[in-house]
C-alpha cells in the first residue's frame, strides 16, 4: 500500500551561503536546497517547530512529500540529507531531490514483523533478534510502501529470516544483491545453559 502523499511547507529563501543560511536560523527558520529533474536549485526554508516534529515523528526520510513554494508549483520530493547541530541534535539544513511519480529512487523502508504469538520458537521464550529494522529498496516514487511486513508464524528457534524469505511490495528491489539477514529466532539462556550442561555432564556407568 502506498503512503498518502503529506505536504510540506516552505518559503522561498533570497540569498544563498553561509551568511544567509545563519540569517535564516536566526529567524527561527531552517535553511534548505531543492535540486534536481534537471531543473535550478532552489533555496528554501522552513519553519523550525513544525518541521522538528516531523523529523521526530520518524521515517522522514523515506516518505514521499508533496512541497508546497509559494509563487512555484507544487513537486513531489525525497529528502536525501539532514544536516544537524553536533551538540544540540537540531536541524541546521535540510536537503530535498525533485521526483516524479514514476521515478525510482533508493531509500529505508521500516520492518514489520507480524504474529509474534504464533511463533513455536517465541512461545518457548526465544528472542527475536532484529538485524536489519530497516531495508534499503529501490522502489517507485509514486509507491513508497509503509513498511515491509515479516510475518513469524510457524517460525523455530534457531530460524533465520533472509530478505528472499519476505514478500516484497511490487515494483520494489532490495539495493544489496545478496540473500542477507533480517532477522533470527535465538534459544533463551536458560535452555541455552540447560542443553550446554547436558552435554557436558558425564554418562552414566
Amino acid at each position: 500500500m502506498a503512503k498518502e502523499i503529506q505536504d510540506l511547507v516552505a518559503e522561498a529563501r533570497a540569498g544563498t551561503g553561509k551568511g544567509a543560511a545563519r540569517q535564516a536560523r536566526r529567524n527561527g527558520k531552517v535553511p534548505g536546497i531543492v535540486y534536481g529533474d534537471g531543473k535550478e536549485p532552489l533555496a528554501i526554508q522552513m519553519d523550525f517547530n513544525p518541521l522538528l516534529t516531523k523529523l521526530r515523528a520518524g521515517r522522514f526520510m523515506s516518505t514521499l512529500w508533496n512541497l508546497k513554494v509559494e509563487g512555484q508549483d507544487d513537486v513531489r520530493v525525497i529528502c536525501r540529507g539532514v544536516q544537524r547541530d553536533v551538540v544540540k541534535d537540531l536541524p541546521t539544513h535540510i536537503d530535498f531531490m525533485r521526483t516524479h511519480r514514476n521515478s525510482r529512487v533508493n531509500l529505508f523502508v521500516h520492518v514489520e514483523f507480524i504474529n509474534h504469538e504464533d511463533s513455536p520458537g517465541l512461545k518457548r521464550g526465544g528472542t527475536l533478534v532484529v538485524v536489519r529494522p530497516e531495508v534499503e529498496l529501490v522502489v517507485t516514487a509514486g509507491d513508497i510502501p509503509e513498511q515491509i511486513v515479516v510475518d513469524l508464524k510457524g517460525r523455530k528457534i534457531g530460524d533465520v529470516i533472509h530478505i528472499d524469505d519476505v514478500e516484497l511490495p511490487a515494483g520494489a528491489k532490495p539495493t544489496i544483491d545478496r540473500n542477507f539477514v533480517i532477522a533470527n529466532i535465538t534459544a533463551p539462556s536458560g535452555l541455552a545453559a540447560s542443553d550446554d550442561e547436558a552435554e557436558e555432564a558425564p554418562a552414566e556407568a
